[in-house]
């Protein structure tokens, strides 16, 4: 099947300000990642009254988190290619419409299968939802101020959708345990009807040709991200070092290998392999797993600690962690003007040492520990780091690509966010069944808590260390008067104006620049 790939055709919002076509198309964008948000972190609170409600075992409930995961994480290169492929307009309605009937069939579901299989769905269409999001971002946004400003509203939504799905949820599931499901599905609804008014048609690029759809590519692809999502998920249970386990890495490690043999003889491929190439995309990426995996595995240690260890309610663990994401919301303006002044490293540095510091903080925690004392002064560190790094690290993730390779771009970074979030998981996971014993006593549990939040801590210092070769020569160049570099490896716009010609588009420029981003 031929298909011709198609981009955004209407003018660029102007750079001086976002304009009121801007914003109502951001509206309906940071409303799915919103939506997004809110529907991971009411599920999460509800699943204890789940497991009451269905009489489902820990193993079972288990899966209702990780089928939405391994939707997710196993679809995301698809979903962000299809966006540049198909259009972006039609994949994002698409995706909400799957997301709206998969909310409903979980909120009716009546055995643990189809909960599962239901999350499993949600999940993939989320994988569709957000890198047609993010990449309609930096596409119908020119680099600069109002891309800045467009990734710090998305970042601040996203974070606030998470923080009040904590607390809805907790109101929610007093209420029915059904409803974190069910309202999800209403709400994506409207933003379909709001997109299909306000987010602009794609039309056909007038000097593309026409590409073949990829579709061994495509599979391939999207079954090596299954077979290891589903290895990392269940390696806690079976373990490391098991014939399942092992095999199962082995099996995604020759459906990668086919892929990218795939992908080299393809005249259109899925992934242009080349793309790895442009300067700091890499790197984002590693960054961009470390940042959700260590805050995942903490989220994890903290539910567990709050609730089984000091006894709170998940309304009170909601709000408890609810300043973590107001210092979010209030900080992202702050963090565009960074952005734009410094380009993205050194908050992305910043951003990685506060996790670090809000971690190494709640290794503090006791049996019998304060609010104030031990666990306030632990999140407000974290909550400034995502407010640091989660624009800072999608801002490198696409800058110097090409706008029919957005999508692609767009669905590799939420790619290795949910592979990191999935990895650390798992060690954390295995961390504390190892230090817990088979006969835990309240003493070696925390024990076990403090132990599994080094692997948060290990992970925010891989981030930060990946970042710094970059900084030293951000910090370099500063000094010697020379534009700030605008990826995380550091090279400087000499060096990506060469490989932006070489593509066939406009050169980036650096932070020093009124029009580009730092």
């Amino acid at each position: 099947m031929t298909r011709t790939p198609v981009v955004s055709t209407a003018p660029p919002t102007p750079a001086a300000g976002l304009g009121r076509r801007g914003w109502l198309l951001l509206l309906v964008l940071c409303g799915t990642v919103f939506l997004d948000g809110l529907d991971v972190s009411m599920v999460g609170v509800a699943l204890p009254s789940v497991g009451r409600a269905l009489d489902l075992g820990p193993s079972t409930l288990q899966w209702v988190v990780s089928g939405y995961v391994l939707g997710y994480g196993g679809f995301l290169l698809l979903g962000g290619r299809s966006s540049d492929l198909l259009g972006r307009r039609s994949v994002l309605l698409a995706g909400l419409g799957v997301f709206a009937v998969a909310s409903l069939l979980t909120g009716v579901a009546d055995d643990g299968t189809l909960l599962v299989v239901a999350r499993f769905v949600k999940g993939a269409a989320a994988a569709f939802t957000a890198p047609a999001t993010l990449s309609i971002i930096t596409t119908r946004f020119p680099e600069g101020h109002a891309r800045t400003k467009a990734l710090s509203v998305y970042t601040a939504t996203a974070a606030s959708g998470f923080s009040l799905g904590l607390v809805l949820g907790g109101l929610l599931t007093s209420v029915a345990w059904r409803l974190p499901f069910i309202v999800p599905g209403p709400l994506a609804l409207v933003l379909l009807a709001l997109g299909a008014r306000f987010v602009p048609r794609d039309e056909p690029a007038p000097t593309v040709a026409h590409r073949t759809y990829d579709v061994p590519g495509a599979a391939s692809v999207t079954a090596a991200l299954l077979a290891l999502v589903v290895t990392v998920v269940r390696a806690p249970d079976e373990g490391w070092g098991s014939p399942v386990t092992v095999g199962g890495f082995v099996l995604a490690g020759l459906l990668v290998a086919l892929f990218t043999v795939v992908e080299l003889r393809s005249a259109a491929p899925l992934v242009r392999l080349g793309v790895l190439r442009t300067p700091g995309l890499v790197a984002a990426n590693l960054t961009a797993a470390t940042i959700f995996g260590g805050y995942v595995g903490f989220q994890f240690i903290a539910s567990l600690y709050l609730q089984r260890t000091l006894g709170w309610s998940a309304l009170e663990m909601a709000f408890g962690l609810l300043p973590m994401g107001l210092l979010v919301v209030a900080a992202a303006p702050l963090v565009g003007r960074l952005i734009d002044r410094y380009g993205p490293l050194v908050p992305l540095a910043l951003g990685m040492a506060a996790f670090v510091l809000g971690y190494a903080l709640f290794r503090r925690i006791g049996l019998e520990t304060g609010y104030l004392g031990v666990v306030l002064p632990a999140v407000l560190p974290l909550g400034l780091g995502f407010a640091l790094s989660f624009a800072a690290v999608n801002t490198a993730a696409t800058a110097g690509v090409a706008d029919e390779e957005q999508g692609l771009a767009s669905g590799l970074v939420q790619t290795s966010t949910q592979i990191g979030g999935a990895l650390f998981l798992a060690v954390t996971t295995a961390v504390l069944d190892s230090s817990s014993g088979s006969s835990p006593t309240p003493q070696r549990t925390l024990d076990a808590y403090v132990s599994g939040t080094t692997v948060s801590i290990t992970a925010a210092v891989l981030g930060f260390v990946v970042t710094l070769p970059g900084l030293v020569k951000v910090l370099r160049a500063r000094r010697a008067g020379v534009a700030a570099p605008a990826v995380v490896d550091g090279l400087l716009p000499a060096a990506r104006t060469e490989g932006s010609a070489a593509r066939g588009t406009a050169p980036e420029g650096t932070a020093a620049e009124p029009a580009t981003t730092g």
